[in-house]
Parts: structure tokens; sequence; C-alpha cells
């Protein structure tokens, strides 16, 4: 167990280097000069030297690099130059809406995906199972933004029980969940059909296993089996697909944000390649690549953890 906790050990490091070295070059030679476009098109040289050289941006780019990722080891993430503050704040701040949206999300997913997968695979061929095969596939195709808008358009304007937009803070957590409640069901709908649709697949290859047949052979009923047997070994696919989900959820909310106006991680990416803000481009979109690898590398110790024959991979 300790030689395989190294070796993904490792593996994380050197996903995490490469990583950070790609999204630096990414965002580096997109086009456009962020001191000019604080100070704007009539900006005279001098000025815009001056602000370079305040900004850092005059130093060569291997030693920006250097500076960035010993920064965000220690915690510092740099200064945004947009808002003038420290990013490792400004991130933070938005942390707290985008980690509840994802949990929220997640969350209700697992609510519906869970009972569509067992009431499916216990019903298979028969008319449950096809129609949660029908509504899981209308689930995967329809887009979560127009989905978004569709709730909005329903719950928002027309009944108004939910708020179309924006987020009062946690100050009233009812009130916060409640501005929350429409983009996680946004979020939460084309993973529930993804993960209803793969825990039928597991649990119907499980129940062809010749132990299930020895559970059925004891007086077992098809309900008890499933439930006893199927269910706990059906879960390993189930709870990688819900790890990715989770790293999705997390890191694939910037359009859901913007439907919404949630100043969560997802809107804060979008306003700062808008506004050429470098250093918060590149620090946000790292901790949400280290978060995907993070709950990657903990997928695969809860595997290692759970069937010992991994550990030799």
């Amino acid at each position: 167990m300790l030689a395989y906790l190294t070796r993904r050990l490792i593996s994380l490091v050197l996903s995490l280097a490469v990583a950070s070295a790609v999204i630096f070059l990414v965002v580096e030679v997109a086009p456009g000069d962020p001191a000019s476009y604080m100070l704007g098109i009539n900006a005279q040289p001098e000025t815009l030297a001056a602000l370079r050289q305040e900004l850092g941006l005059d130093l060569p780019k291997w030693q920006r690099y250097l500076a960035w990722t010993t920064g965000m080891l220690t915690g510092d993430f740099g200064t945004s130059y947009t808002y003038r503050a420290p990013v490792a704040e400004i991130i933070g701040e938005r942390l707290w809406i985008s980690l509840p949206l994802a949990l929220f999300a997640l969350t209700l997913a697992v609510l519906l995906a869970f009972p569509a997968g067992l009431i499916a695979a216990a019903t298979r061929g028969r008319a449950p199972d096809l129609g949660v095969m029908a509504f899981s596939q209308l689930g995967v195709a329809i887009p979560n933004f127009w989905f978004a808008m569709l709730l909005v358009l329903g719950f928002a304007i027309s009944w108004r029980i939910f708020p179309s937009g924006g987020f009062p803070g946690w100050q009233d957590p009812l009130l916060a969940l409640r501005a929350l409640t429409l983009p996680a069901v946004a979020l939460a709908l084309p993973q529930a059909a993804i993960l209803a649709r793969v825990l039928r697949s597991s649990l119907i290859d499980a129940l062809g296993e010749d132990y299930i047949r020895t559970a059925r052979a004891k007086g077992l009923t098809r309900t008890q089996t499933l439930w006893r047997h199927g269910v706990r070994n059906a879960l390993i696919p189930v709870l990688t697909i819900i790890g990715l989900q989770f790293s999705f959820l997390i890191a694939g909310g910037i359009i859901i944000e913007q439907v919404f106006y949630l100043p969560g991680l997802g809107r804060l990416i979008f306003q700062a390649i808008s506004q050429r803000d470098l250093i918060v481009v590149e620090s946000t979109v790292m901790l949400l690549v280290f978060a995907v690898i993070l709950v990657n590398f903990l997928t695969d110790l809860a595997y290692a953890l759970a069937d010992p024959r991994l550990r030799r991979t």
C-alpha cells in the first residue's frame, strides 16, 4: 500500500508541474497586453513601461513562471492587476460560492440517479426501465445552459418561487441555498442522467455474476439480492463517475454562473480573461486543475482500499 501511495503521489506532483507549465504558456501567449488594457490605447509609452514594471510584466517569462509557482507553494498567488488585491483572497471569496454549488448539484444528482438506476436495473426491459432510459437520454442531450434558462423562465419569472440570479451571501443560509437551487438543478440534470445510466449498467452486470445466482438459489428474492449483493459490488464504477462529476462541477460551472450572475470561480475566470488579468486566470485555473487531480487521486486511493488487486498497478 505504501508503494502504491508513493507512485500515486509522484504522479500527482508530476501532473501538477506539467499543468502549471501548460497553463502559464497558454495564458501568456494569448494576445493582448494587460497594461495597455488597463491604461487604454492612448496611454503614453512611458506610463505603459512604468505600469509593466510595477506589475512585473517586464521580467522574462521564465522568471515570472518561477515566481508564480514558488509563490503558490507558500499560498501567495500574487496580486490581481485589476482588483489590486491578493489573488488568494479573491479566489477564497468566490470559492465559497462555487464549492457549495458543486456539492449541492452533486447531492441532487446522486439523489435523482440512485433511485432511477436501481428501478431501471430491477425492471430491466420493462416500462420503468424504458422510462428511466428515455429520461436519462434526454438529460444527457439537453444543454445545461438552455435548461437553466427554462428554469429561470418557469420558476423565477412565471411562478417567482426562486430568484433569477445573484447571490445574497451566507448571512442568511436559507436565502443563499434558495439562490443556488436553480443553478444546482441545472448542473445536476445531466450528471444525474449519466450516473443513472452507469449505475443501471453496473447493476445489470453484477446481477449476472455467479454469487448472485447462488444468493437466488438460497431463497433470496430479486429485490433482496439486488440490495444485499448487487448494489455493493456495483459501486466502484459509480464512485469513479461521482469523483469525475465533482471535479467537473467545480471547474465546469462557468456558463451556469454567467446565466445566474453568480460571483463564483467560473464568473471570475470569465471576467479576468476579458480584463486580461493574467495572474487571476492562471491561479484560478491552476486551483481548479489541482482540485480535479486531487479528486482523482483520492478516488484511486479509495479503489486501492476497496480492491487490493489494484495496488499492484
